[in-house]
C-alpha cells in the first residue's frame, strides 16, 4: 500500500474520528447531529460529499485514545471503505493524536487491508482493494509504521502458506530473498549435514522423520554506527507438527501449519530492522523442519545430546520445539548474541493461561525483562511475565539423561518449557516469549483470522531500544 504522509486529504475515501460525546466539521456533522454517528468503538456512519465518502469511525472515550485505539479504529475504517469501493482513503486524525497514535492508523489500515488471496481463482471482491493512504502526521515515524506493518504482512504470508508450500527450504529461500534486497544483511544456510555436523543433536532428531530437508538459517545484520550489545533472535519454524511418533489428535492438526510462526516473525522482523537502517547488530537464528512420524522418526524414551553437550531425555516426540530451539540457543550464543530472544509457539498451556491478548514472558533477567516488556506496550504486542523457580526446574530433571523434554507431572507446563530452555542460554541475558495463544485468529479488526504475524512489531522495537 502507497503511504503519504501529508495535508493534503486526495483520496476519494475520508475517515473522521468521532470520540465519545465529542463532535466532528465537515460532511460528518451532520451525522453526528442526527444520531447516526455515535463515538462507540467501531461503529461507522457513511455519507457522501464532493464525490467522496465520507466515514465517521467511533473511537470510544476520548481517554483511551492511543496507539491500539488507532489500530483498531483504521482498521474499521479500512474495512468500511473497501465495501464501498474506494481505493484511496485518508485519515483526518483526531485531535491530540501524537506520532504514536499516527503510526497506529498506518499500521492498522494496512494490517486491516491485509488479505490472503494466493489459493482464491478468481476475485469475489472485483479486486476492489484500498491501495493509497493519506495521513497528515510526521514523516518519519509514518514510514517506519508502514515498514514495520508490510513485515508484519509479510510474515502472516509466510503463516498463512500451506506447509506443503511453506517447507524448511521455502523459508530459507525467503531469508535469501531479503539478504539480496535489503542492504546490510548476510544470511547463511545449512541443510541437515550441517545440523548433525555441529552436534546439533536435538534439532537433528526432530528432522530426522521428514524427507523435507530441514534449515538452519542465520542471518546478521550491522547497522549503521551501530553499538550496545549484539541482539540475538531465535525462532522456531516447525513448518508442520503432526507430533511425531507422539502424535496429535486430528481435529484442527491442519493448523500446525502455524508452528513456523516464532520464525516467521524473527525472519521478517530482522528484514524491517534493516530496511529502518537502526543502529543495533542482530544475530537472528531459526530452526526450521518438520516433525513428522516415519521409520526413521525419534522416539519416546530415545536420548539426544544437543550441541552444548546436554543430554536429553525425549518423553514426548510432541514436545518436539523445545529440542530445535535449545540448539538454536546455544548456536546464537556461540555467533556472539548478548542479549536473547526466542519466539515459539511452544506450548498448548499458555493458551489456556492467557488467550490470545498477552504472549508469555519468561525470564531470569529482571532488568532484560523489563525491556521486553516496555517493547511490548510500546508496539501493542503485550506480554505477561510468568515465573522461573529452582523448584521447577525440578520439573525437568532426567531419569536416564540430563533432563527431559515432557515432564510425566502436568504441571506448569509453559514454566517447565521454559526451564527447558534456559539450560541453553549460557551467562547470557534471555528471554523467551511463548506466542502459541497470539499467533494466529487473534479476533482483533487489524488480525481476525490467519496469522497474526505477532512479535515483528515487539522485536523490531526491542531492537530500536537496544
Amino acid at each position: 500500500m502507497e503511504v503519504l504522509a501529508t495535508a493534503q486529504r486526495d483520496a476519494d475515501a475520508i475517515a473522521v474520528g468521532l470520540f465519545e460525546g465529542g463532535t466532528v466539521e465537515g460532511p460528518g456533522a451532520a451525522l453526528v447531529e442526527s444520531g447516526e454517528a455515535r463515538g462507540k468503538a467501531r461503529r461507522t456512519a457513511v455519507t457522501h460529499a464532493d464525490g467522496r465518502r465520507w466515514i465517521v469511525v467511533g473511537l470510544g472515550p476520548r481517554e483511551g485514545w492511543d496507539a491500539e485505539a488507532a489500530r483498531v479504529a483504521a482498521a474499521v475504517a479500512v474495512a468500511r471503505a473497501r465495501e464501498l469501493g474506494a481505493r484511496s482513503l485518508a485519515w483526518v486524525a483526531p485531535e491530540g493524536s501524537g506520532a504514536e497514535e499516527i503510526a497506529g492508523l498506518v499500521e492498522g489500515t494496512i494490517l486491516g487491508a491485509y488479505r490472503f488471496r494466493r489459493y482464491k481463482r478468481g476475485d469475489e471482491d472485483d479486486g476492489r482493494d484500498v491501495e493509497r493512504l493519506v495521513v497528515d502526521g510526521p514523516a518519519d515515524a509514518v514510514e517506519r509504521a508502514r515498514v514495520v506493518a508490510e513485515a508484519v504482512n509479510a510474515a502472516r504470508d509466510l503463516q498463512n502458506t500451506p506447509s506443503n508450500d511453506m517447507t524448511p527450504s521455502r523459508l530459507a529461500d525467503r531469508a535469501r530473498e531479503l539478504a539480496s534486497s535489503v542492504g546490510g544483511l548476510a544470511v547463511e544456510v545449512e541443510g541437515r549435514e550441517g545440523i548433525e555436523s555441529r552436534g546439533m543433536g536435538a534439532f537433528a532428531a526432530v528432522a530426522r522423520g521428514s524427507d523435507e530437508e530441514p534449515a538452519l538459517i542465520a542471518l546478521r545484520y550491522d547497522g549503521p554506527s551501530a553499538s550496545g550489545p549484539v541482539l540475538g533472535l531465535v525462532g522456531k519454524a516447525v513448518t508442520f507438527d503432526t507430533g511425531g511418533i507422539s502424535i496429535k489428535p486430528a481435529a484442527k492438526m491442519h493448523e500446525m501449519k502455524f508452528d513456523m510462526s516464532g520464525g516467521a516473525a524473527v525472519l521478517e522482523a530482522v528484514g524491517a530492522i534493516a530496511r529502518l537502517s537502526l543502529p543495533v547488530r542482530v544475530v537472528a537464528v531459526i530452526g526450521a523442519t518438520e516433525n513428522m512420524p516415519s521409520g526413521r522418526a525419534m522416539k519416546p524414551g530415545d536420548v539426544v545430546r544437543a550441541m552444548n553437550g546436554t543430554t536429553i531425555e525425549i518423553n514426548n516426540t510432541d514436545a518436539e520445539g523445545r529440542l530445535v530451539l535449545a540448539d538454536c540457543l546455544a548456536w546464537a550464543v556461540e555467533q556472539g548474541a548478548e542479549r536473547l530472544v526466542d519466539l515459539a509457539t511452544l506450548t498448548g498451556a499458555i493458551v489456556i493461561a492467557l488467550g490470545s491478548t498477552h504472549a508469555g514472558l519468561f525470564s531470569p533477567d529482571d532488568e532484560w525483562a523489563a525491556e521486553v516488556e516496555a517493547a511490548g506496550r510500546a508496539s501493542g504486542e503485550l506480554v505477561w511475565r510468568l515465573p522461573l523457580h529452582p523448584e521447577y526446574a525440578k520439573l525437568i530433571e532426567g531419569r536416564y539423561a540430563d533432563i527431559s523434554n515432557a515432564p510425566e507431572a502436568r504441571k506448569a507446563m509453559s514454566i517447565a518449557a521454559a526451564e527447558f530452555l534456559r539450560r541453553f542460554t549460557g551467562d547470557v541475558p534471555w528471554a523467551h516469549v511463548d506466542v502459541a495463544g497470539t499467533a494466529w485468529d487473534v479476533g482483533r479488526p487489524y488480525a481476525s483470522k490467519g496469522g497474526s504475524g505477532y512479535g515483528v512489531r515487539l522485536l523490531v522495537e526491542l531492537a530500536s531500544r537496544s
